[in-house]
């Protein structure tokens, strides 16, 4: 039975290609996603490790988060890293040095005033000259380092991106004004923040603490061992050194490195486990082509199994027999997934530090055993599993009834325990769906549109017969007997048909619920900006950390500006110890700046001196009007705040807001603003917005938005989520074509006698080429109008479990976008047929009318 099977998959390797192209990719995705994870994960690694080769003991600051990156946290208050302490550390017996590290960010514009690199990886340090003049961490690649106030050192790719040289004036920002310094060297870095496209900027030590913290003081204080001293030995040494204050640790570079190392991998976990996602769906789709091909084979090949069974063959050895050629297919299938898989990793990496300027760390593929056997199981597991069904089919057929048909129709009892159970799981999704809708719950709203996909595929074949009816009557009209014969044949066996449409399903519904999701997301946030935000501008950090204070000073006495406030949040810690966020705002302006809709208390409840806050807020909180909250400020200061008002939901209040006269005075020391909201007497204007520009310094990190700003961000971040959600189920969809141009080539090979009789009576080579096209058209639309549908009710349950954090949304159907995907699927049944209908169009009459 073995050899059989061998011989039956060399001798339908053609009509198996297409299923071994489906495994194949699926695998690929699988092999590449574990490849590249890998690659990219080994590099970081390796990158990183270069960072601590020479740290014994790393002391760090929590508190010392810096000018701009404070949030108004007490550290800067309590005990800190001084140079008296770094003096300290370097005096131990087995310290050589103690190198004390000052760290920020600071972006810098190349010529033109844009920014260079991602605003979230714009690194500032100090340079820290040894002996010989240089800073071991940042090898010098021309120049010099920094010596003074006036003067910067850049790292090289930043350099070359601003076409800077030795000697040139650089733009540099910190959280305020531009200041304009000398660059006196390039510099070598081995931070992946870097390395993968970020920029440094090194000032001398004085000058990085000015910009940063206070003069004197340290954010981290990395000690380098003398040779023989025990890392830990000398760790217990530094912390006997040490200032007693919470935010100050210590550990050892080794703990430091086993950190990183933690996280990078758990950064790696999380990108692998996304990808394998994408890549379950793929081979999910590839098992409907799959179970297809093997249920198509086996209706063929219903003579050659009869034979085997009247001479003695079991059903046990029949089932086996049709496993053994999945697991052939499969193996072979995964093996070239797995090759094609390392090159995709290969080819990605090149691609992403090629055009795509991604920079990623340099490294080798690396290609885990786990990864090789990984790849190969899911592969063989997955193409065995879907031929199980057909196998066990098979090995049910009666010897006498096979030997008389060509194919066995279903049986009364199979079709209606398919359709039972479809009902089943589709009423359990639907109850899943609603629940989940009703309770604002994701996982149960997941679980129900997983039930009810599952439901409506085993439904499909019920469901084929009046949906396909309803293009009856144009394909009559528009194409004559071609069209008649093309429904005709894809509702001859509504289970093949089913199996063929799912595959395409799969694809079309998840693109269509993101689509709709992401149009009601961004409807939603365009309608928040317009109603909530009453301000024409917003000057905020890009990076989302604080504006310096003096900002706010010069966007106030600029002309034409009628209203004006900032927003400075703080940390409170209530008397219970838990901490939540207070917003300083101006009480005199800040209804004119966003729309306060007040449930109930007062709408002057912040020039009376009170806080504000959402009704949502409030009742998860237990707190209604009147009611007050103890609280101890960042600087230790203690103080009863009263409710004054609840305001209705809105986008621009979060936590509690009370007047700035309040909080501003208790923020710590060098506490920057969230941002300044600001209304001009003649609205959004270009000159007003270049104002605004021009009284933040220039400064490429500051960003002045109006509402169309906004809009236009929202907009952005939502589609370039779904281009990659896109992208990565493309291959669902490609693996949904092999599977529509599968069953049309092996149809076309079955219906072989019907197609030469079909030529024998009148129909010409034309005609049989178009009836093929449309019998594929019908499949993929109907398989295109299910998945639009499935995608549209998915996208309902979804947008309601985000009423309660975006107002009002409301389900929005981009009927352009809805055609599109239909359109989509129509062009990929008639691509599909190209080959089967040419394939049709040329079978020889007599022969075809002579095979069996």
């Amino acid at each position: 039975m073995y050899r059989t099977a061998l011989r039956n998959v060399l001798a339908h390797k053609a009509r198996l290609l297409m299923t071994t192209l489906a495994v194949l990719l699926g695998t690929a995705f699988v092999a590449g996603t574990l490849v590249f994870t890998d690659t990219l994960g080994e590099a970081w690694r390796s990158q990183s490790a270069k960072s601590y080769t020479d740290i014994a003991v790393t002391v760090s600051d929590r508190g010392a988060v810096g000018k701009g990156y404070d949030h108004g946290g007490k550290a800067s208050g309590g005990p800190a890293l001084t140079e008296e302490t770094r003096t300290a550390i370097a005096a131990l017996p087995g310290a050589a040095e103690a190198r004390g590290v000052v760290s920020g960010f600071a972006g810098i514009a190349d010529r033109k005033g844009a920014l260079i690199g991602d605003g979230f990886s714009t690194s500032g340090t100090n340079y820290v000259p040894g002996a010989d003049g240089t800073d071991p961490r940042y090898p010098l690649v021309d120049g010099r380092g920094p010596r003074g106030s006036g003067e910067i050192a850049l790292d090289a790719r930043t350099a070359e991106k601003g076409a800077y040289k030795v000697g040139d004036t650089v733009r540099v920002a910190v959280n305020g004004p531009v200041m304009e310094l000398k660059l006196t060297g390039t510099l070598h870095t081995n931070d992946p923040r870097i390395v993968s496209g970020g920029s440094l900027a090194a000032f001398d030590t004085a000058t990085a603490q000015h910009l940063y913290l206070s003069p004197g003081q340290y954010a981290e204080i990395d000690v380098r061992a003398k040779p023989g001293t025990d890392d830990t030995a000398l760790l217990a040494a530094v912390r006997q050194t040490l200032p007693a204050a919470d935010t100050i640790e210590a550990s050892t570079g080794r703990a430091l490195a086993d950190e990183q190392d933690r996280m990078i991998a758990e950064g790696t976990r999380s990108m692998s486990t996304v990808l394998l996602t994408f890549a379950g769906i793929s081979l999910f789709v590839g098992i409907f082509i799959i179970a297809n091909t093997f249920t198509m084979l086996i209706a063929q090949r219903t003579k050659e199994l009869a034979l085997l069974r009247a001479v003695g063959a079991g059903r046990r050895q029949i089932t086996l027999s049709v496993l053994a050629e999945a697991l052939l297919v499969g193996l072979t299938a995964s093996i070239g997934g797995l090759l094609a898989g390392i090159g995709i990793a290969s080819g990605l990496k090149a691609l992403l530090n090629g055009p795509w300027e991604a920079n990623l760390p340099d490294g080798p593929l690396v290609i885990a055993p786990s990864t090789v056997i990984g790849s190969l199981a899911v592969g063989v597991v997955v193409t065995v599993l879907a031929a199980l069904l057909p196998s066990v089919r098979a090995s049910r057929i009666a010897p006498v009834a096979a030997m008389s048909s060509v194919e066995q129709p279903a049986t009364q009892k199979s079709l209606l325990v398919r359709n039972t159970v479809g009902l089943l799981f589709a009423a359990i999704g639907a109850g899943g769906l609603l629940g989940g809708a009703a309770g604002k719950s994701v996982k149960l709203v997941g679980l129900g549109a997983g039930a009810l996909m599952i439901g409506v595929f085993v439904l499909t074949p019920l469901l084929s017969r009046p949906v396909i009816a309803l293009f009856a009557p144009a394909l009559r009209k528009l194409f004559g007997t071609p069209g008649k014969l093309a429904r005709d044949n894809a509702v001859r066996n509504p289970r093949r048909t089913a199996a063929t449409a799912s595959a395409l399903t799969i694809g079309v519904t998840l693109i269509t619920a993101l689509t709709v999701v992401g149009a009601s997301v961004n409807k939603a946030a365009d309608d928040s900006s317009a109603s909530d935000l009453k301000a024409d501008y917003a000057v905020a950090m890009d990076n989302y950390s604080m504006l310096a204070p003096e900002v706010a000073g010069r966007i106030a006495q600029l002309p034409g500006v009628t209203a004006m406030s900032v927003e400075r949040q703080v940390p409170v810690e209530s008397a219970d110890g838990d901490t939540s966020w207070l917003t300083g705002v101006d009480a005199a302006t800040f209804d004119r700046l966003v729309d306060i809709e007040v449930g109930s208390g007062s709408a002057d409840a912040l020039k009376q001196g009170k806080l504000l806050t959402t009704t949502g807020y409030a009742q998860r909180n237990g707190l209604t009007v009147g009611s007050t909250l103890d609280i101890t400020y960042p600087d230790g200061t203690r103080a009863t705040l009263t409710v004054g008002g609840l305001v209705e939901s809105n986008s621009e209040i979060s936590g509690f807001v009370a007047p700035d006269s309040l909080v501003g005075p208790h923020a710590a020391p060098g506490t920057g603003l969230h941002r300044v909201l600001v209304k001009g007497d003649a609205g959004a204007t270009p000159e007003l917005k270049q104002a605004l520009r021009d009284a933040t310094g220039g400064n490429p990190l500051i960003s002045v938005k109006g509402e169309e700003d906004v809009k236009a961000e929202n907009n952005r971040a939502i589609n370039a989520v779904l281009n990659v959600m896109y992208g990565l189920l493309g291959m669902s969809v490609v693996v949904a074509v092999l599977g529509v141009v599968n069953t049309m080539a092996m149809s076309v090979f079955e219906r072989r006698r019907e197609i030469g009789m079909l030529r024998a009576i009148g129909l010409d080579r034309r005609g049989i080429g178009r009836m093929v096209r449309l019998e594929s058209l019908i499949i993929a639309l109907f398989g295109g109008v299910v998945g639009v549908l499935l995608g549209i009710v998915t996208a309902w349950a979804a947008t309601r479990t985000m009423a309660g954090s975006l107002k009002n949304i409301t389900l929005v159907v981009p009927p352009v976008q809805m055609v599109a995907f239909l359109v989509a699927a129509a062009v990929i049944g008639l691509l599909a047929a190209v080959w089967p209908a040419h394939r049709a169009a040329r079978l020889d009459i007599l022969g075809a009318i002579k095979s069996e």
